[in-house]
């Protein structure tokens, strides 16, 4: 037997069990036919689940045979030299059960035990015993294991977020079904529902198709490795098993938290008084027909769920107001429910919609326990198509169902700055529909989210101002971060987004920081926040005065830089400025000076004041704090008068960054746009390209080196993404003009060059 000769079988649960009886087959020959011994499977091998690359584990159970060690030996060589990975061990009973006693992983591992070969009593015996054990110290086991599984998902965190994750020990992954089935041995809890079942097989499905395509025992779907994957399990392309994973390891962590919440009832239980029990539950009113009932949300006994169409949404919105979890068994009921709601809504399910949005984070796991029942596609048949669907930009925590969840939460943080908070937390939730489809998100969501405002019973008037923040909801983060807040034609701009509505540039600002801070801590930085607030601000003073606000004056140390007539260097603790004399490249030479020392530059200034070039760059370290300003001005001096390489050492940076597995994903092309009408004077170029050091220091060079002066740049990198501005003196009208421009900077951008 070799591992290869366990290839071969269908990817499903009838091959998994067809390799086990491969292998029961094998081992059966190699055990002597020997009194008082037994070979027993625990684990994978135990349950019918083996896969190619897992491990075989085995325990050879003796009732205290003197000779048992020899005859391990001559088990256990064999099958090491096969190259089969083994997990053995040899025990009595009693050893067995005092192992058990003191490793829970160990014990959960063993309650899956299965006879082999020999003494079939004595593997009966074995694993009677041992689920017997099991259940008698089931608060101390399950105590045990409910903190191994927190510092699991801790360690590995949530697969159905994870672009890479693992198979087995993330939140929602292989292990979590194992310790379902452990509370479900000890009696405490039910077993895995048929939804998690399902999910744990296809996840099963998914971790042999990655054996059989990495030739090892690995459980990490590796982005090299999805694409193999999803064509061994007949999937089309990776964003499909990707999102098969995350639903399914979804319903496998809901099934999990249920089940870890009937365990701490359990425990509660187990310290009341017998007093206590004999007087029933307690049923406290949360809402017309629903009810708590031992920490979990019920329905009332005179609910109609038949009839009353929108008793779902009062029991999400009750359950989320009291931050309580909803008993499975009302869901299953619900579910089954035929009653639908009317179109459309009347005003008390639009209310109460809104009221399960307004609890912030409560609503979370309340409306993920809602779809994982159907809930949430009666209210909005929408919702299927985003549901588990992968976000491939690593800045995105969640998928974009629950990025749409996540953002309603956090601008539930914010109602309070808005007149309509309820188009607030609506827009949040609908922001992101459009994805999924083949076009831009934004424009092709809008009428979508439109659909659903008018469905749910909002007026014209309301309806176009959800439209509005579907459709705007990048604009202000878009035209803060890449446009000058100095020109007049930028204001404008974003009050035309707006269509001149205070309140609606209001409901914006709240919902571009919600949707920010929702993607990922990195994304709703203090520098992004201050600039989109200041262009919020000059919006609203040009829409309540109908003129634009002044601009704001010159720093007066600036001034006085450039007043001095001599190369000078200021710098601190944001920003760097260079004062020389007005030739061309003293923002390249400054840009690529703060690459070197591994600053990240977030704008840059480039004009002339009094006849000197001023530069200013506000710069934040990628990591670690900022380097000495003494060292840093010097070596800006040395490289603006040509005396430092600064090229050489960012390429240096640059082959220290390139990924060394020939497998990994390029990147795609760099991209040129010019965006017209965008700025007062000039043309604006932008560049979209993958982020990499010393892109800022490349591409200005490149202008420079093609008489492209740059006024102004602004830098936007998210995740591996960088979408740079850059504002060039010259109208650059023609395709003539722009060719050569275009040239340079895709060639500097090039992540290949």
């Amino acid at each position: 037997m070799k591992p290869s000769d366990l290839e071969g079988e269908d990817i499903s649960p009838a091959g998994r069990r067809a390799i086990a009886g491969r292998l029961d087959w094998w081992l059966a020959g190699l055990l002597p036919d020997v009194p008082g011994l037994a070979l027993v499977a625990v684990g994978s091998l135990g349950r019918y689940e083996c896969v190619p690359g897992s491990d075989v584990d085995l325990v050879l159970v003796h009732d205290g045979l003197s000779t048992v060690a020899t005859i391990a030996d001559q088990l256990w060589y064999p099958i090491w030299d096969s190259g089969i990975s083994l997990d053995h061990s040899v025990r009595t009973l009693k050893q067995a059960t005092k192992v058990a006693g003191e490793d829970v992983r160990a014990a959960l591992g063993m309650l899956d035990a299965r006879y082999v070969a020999g003494d079939q009593a004595l593997a009966d015996a074995f694993g009677g015993r041992l689920r017997e054990a099991w259940r008698a110290n089931a608060a101390k086991n399950l105590t045990a294991l409910r903190e191994s599984t927190l510092q699991r998902w801790e360690s590995f965190g949530e697969l159905a977020f994870l672009l890479e994750g693992d198979l087995k020990e993330a939140r929602g992954g292989l292990r979590d079904q194992l310790a379902i089935r452990g509370a479900g041995y000890a009696q405490v809890a039910q077993g895995p529902s048929v939804a998690a079942r399902d999910a744990y097989q296809r996840m099963l499905d998914v971790r042999q198709a990655l054996h059989e395509a990495t030739g090892r025992g690995k459980d990490t779907l590796r982005l090299q490795e999805q694409e193999t994957v999803a064509e061994r399990l007949g999937l089309d392309g990776t964003d499909a098993l990707l999102r098969r994973v995350a639903d399914d390891a979804r319903s496998i962590a809901y099934a999990a938290d249920t089940c870890w919440l009937a365990v701490e009832r359990w425990t509660a239980g187990q310290r009341r008084t017998s007093v206590l029990r004999r007087r029933g539950p307690d049923r406290r009113p949360l809402a017309d027909g629903v009810v708590e009932q031992d920490g979990e949300v019920v329905l009332a006994r005179e609910a109609s769920p038949d009839t009353d169409s929108l008793l779902p949404l009062r029991v999400a919105a009750a359950a989320a107001t009291a931050r309580l979890p909803i008993s499975s068994h009302t869901l299953a009921r619900l579910a089954r429910s035929p009653a639908t709601l009317a179109v459309p809504w009347p005003s008390a399910a639009r209310q109460t919609l809104v009221t399960l949005l307004g609890t912030g984070d409560a609503a979370v796991p309340v409306w993920e326990a809602c779809d994982r029942y159907g809930l949430v596609e009666r209210w909005l048949p929408e919702w299927s198509r985003v549901r588990s669907l992968p976000q491939r930009n690593p800045i995105h925590r969640f998928t974009v169902d629950r990025h749409l969840v996540e953002t309603a939460a956090e601008a539930a943080r914010h109602t309070r700055r808005v007149s309509r908070p309820d188009l607030l937390l609506v827009g949040s939730l609908l922001h992101d529909i459009g994805k999924g489809l083949d076009g831009d998100h934004s424009v092709l969501g809008a009428p979508i989210a439109a659909d659903c405002a008018h469905r749910m019973g909002f007026v014209d008037e309301d309806v176009e101002v959800v439209r509005t923040l579907v459709l705007r909801h990048l604009t202000l983060a878009q035209i803060a971060t890449r446009r000058d807040l100095d020109d007049p034609v930028t204001i404008q701009t974003a009050a035309s987004a707006v269509r001149g509505d205070r309140s609606v540039l209001d409901l914006l600002h709240a919902l571009t920081e919600a949707d920010s801070v929702a993607t990922g801590a990195a994304v709703w930085t203090d520098w992004r926040a201050g600039l989109v607030a200041t262009l919020v601000e000059r919006t609203h003073a040009l829409i309540g005065a109908g003129e634009l606000p002044e601009a704001p004056p010159l720093n007066s140390s600036l001034i006085a830089l450039a007043d001095s007539g001599e190369l000078a260097v200021w710098v601190d603790d944001s920003a760097v400025t260079v004062v020389g004399p007005d030739a061309r490249g003293l923002l390249a030479a400054a840009a690529g000076v703060l690459t070197v020392h591994r600053l990240q530059v977030l704008s840059a200034d480039a004009r002339t004041v009094a006849g000197m070039a001023v530069v200013v760059l506000v710069a934040q370290p990628r990591f670690g704090s900022w380097p000495d300003a003494t060292l840093l001005s010097g070596e800006l001096r040395r490289a603006v008068r040509g005396e430092l390489d600064v090229s050489g050492r960012i390429a240096a940076m640059r082959r220290s960054y390139r990924p060394t597995n020939p497998a990994a994903r390029q990147p795609p092309p760099p991209r040129v746009v010019w965006v017209a009408g965008a700025a007062s004077a000039g043309s604006v170029l932008e560049l979209r390209a993958a982020d990499s050091p010393g892109l800022l220091y490349r591409v200005t060079a490149a202008l420079e080196s093609v008489g492209a002066k740059v006024e102004r740049a602004r830098v936007s990198t998210l995740g591996v993404d960088a979408v740079d501005a850059f504002y060039l003196e010259g109208p650059y009208a023609d395709a003539a003009s722009r060719e050569p421009v275009e040239k340079a900077v895709l060639a500097a951008a090039d992540p290949t060059a």
